[in-house]
């Protein structure tokens, strides 16, 4: 992809207000050997209320850029990416995603994110530098350490957290979106564009052509694992 692409792609996303915190061109290339897609749950598709038998709730436009950046990776690689779910909390609404969408792995419940992410690597044969991740909260730092790609979802309220990641090197990309305002979405296009892929995945997804039906059916294929 032509460097002044790249630019033009970065420049839209900097307008809306999100923050490149690593180069453009280094992210696109880092994004060449990616294999795998990571994410936390509360606070990444969703605010992260609680309450007495309220589970965390997901939006379809997360939901579609998911679907689409698996699609372009697939696109890319002729191999689907291993995507899961890493989460704190057992989330019946995250189940219901994962399930949903035909993720790998659902692990929730999880004190230790650094050592839910080195299980999920050795069971499905990926390394930390094969993986883009999706965070937002300080139990997470642990689990983007060493992976290639690190998003972290703006949440107005943690100025300091935000400065952190930044300083310590554990952040990328700092989403313009909040998590309720499909910060998921974001990232995906965000990633697509940078990957040269999004008009080309948008038209394969609308005309629903050869290639998608063969991805789709390679995913649908997948059983969720949920620990």
């Amino acid at each position: 992809m032509r460097a002044s692409l790249l630019t033009d792609i970065a420049a839209r996303f900097s307008t809306l207000g999100g923050v490149f915190l690593t180069e453009p061109t280094v992210l696109a290339a880092r994004l060449k050997s990616v294999r795998g897609l990571v994410f936390d749950w509360d606070g990444v598709f969703n605010r992260g209320v609680k309450g007495a038998g309220v589970a965390s709730t997901f939006s379809e436009a997360d939901s579609m850029g998911t679907n689409m950046l698996r699609y372009g990776l697939w696109r890319a690689r002729d191999a689907l990416p291993v995507c899961a779910i890493i989460t704190g909390e057992a989330n019946a609404s995250a189940e219901l995603f994962t399930e949903r969408e035909h993720f790998h792995a659902l692990y929730q419940g999880v004190r230790n994110k650094a050592e839910a992410i080195e299980q999920f690597c050795s069971e499905f044969g990926l390394e930390r530098d094969e993986l883009a991740c999706v965070f937002d909260d300080i139990n997470d730092l642990g689990m983007v350490s060493g992976c290639a790609v690190r998003i972290l979802v703006r949440r107005s309220s943690s100025a300091l957290l935000q400065e952190l990641a930044v300083r310590e090197g554990l952040c990328d990309y700092l989403t313009a979106s909040e998590a309720d305002a499909h910060a998921v979405r974001e990232a995906a296009e965000m990633l697509l564009g940078l990957m040269g892929a999004f008009d080309a995945v948008v038209q394969s997804r609308t005309a629903v052509d050869d290639d998608y039906r063969g991805y789709f059916a390679a995913r649908q294929a997948i059983a969720t694992t949920v620990r």
